[in-house]
């Protein structure tokens, strides 16, 4: 059996999503991690959970939690599934470390009757200012990579993930802005969302 951490004790953005999941769906969480989200939405949810994680290490501790999770590459193995195959698809923090988002994201919006995607805020005023006064790359606490070993190979703002999403034809549903205190905001993703919001999650559905 799963010992997922207590609702109160996942990250905020993995509470955000779970809260725009419906009970009893069918659910892939790519890029599953530690399988903490799967885990609280079978918990909490009661989801028919299935995960997909590229390290070893992930997958295993998931399946010593019970999870149902496989090894694999979010890139290429995603396009074996059928559309609709799931009610979410989910991809927390990990869209900038992809190689092709544009082409992960139209899978996501196939094979699932929605999408959710969280993401960091490149545009995020602390950021900005690392970069205008110290003309550096910014460490921040959620984004703690120097340059030279960042798995972040995309970096963009909410702006313009949101700019995507429009040529993309995918429709966005539904928006939450995080600021670094943990505040949520369901003001339009632009303007000050974008210079205040320090991350962002998106319900999505293809157009």
């Amino acid at each position: 059996m799963t010992t997922a951490p207590a609702a109160q004790t996942i990250r905020i953005d993995l509470r955000l999503i779970a809260d725009m999941v419906a009970p009893g769906a069918r659910v892939l969480d790519v890029g599953c991690g530690d399988g903490t989200l799967l885990a609280h939405l079978t918990r909490e949810k009661g989801v028919d959970g299935r995960g997909i994680e590229l390290s070893m290490d992930g997958v295993s501790r998931c399946v010593k939690h019970g999870l149902s999770v496989i090894q694999g590459d979010a890139e290429t193995d995603l396009k074996d599934y059928p559309p609709d195959a799931f009610d979410y698809v989910i991809l927390s923090q990990t869209i900038q470390a992809m190689r092709d988002p544009r082409g992960v994201l139209n899978t996501m919006v196939r094979i699932g009757r929605r999408a959710i995607v969280s993401l960091p805020n490149f545009g995020y005023l602390p950021i900005r200012l690392q970069l205008l006064f110290r003309g550096r790359m910014p460490v921040t606490e959620r984004l703690g990579y120097q340059w030279w070993e960042t798995p972040n190979i995309h970096f963009c703002t909410i702006a313009d993930f949101v700019e995507l999403c429009a040529q993309m034809g995918i429709v966005i549903e539904k928006t939450a802005i995080v600021d670094k205190a943990g505040r949520v905001t369901r003001r339009s993703p632009t303007g000050l969302a974008n210079l205040l919001g320090e991350q962002g999650v998106f319900l999505l559905r293809r157009g």
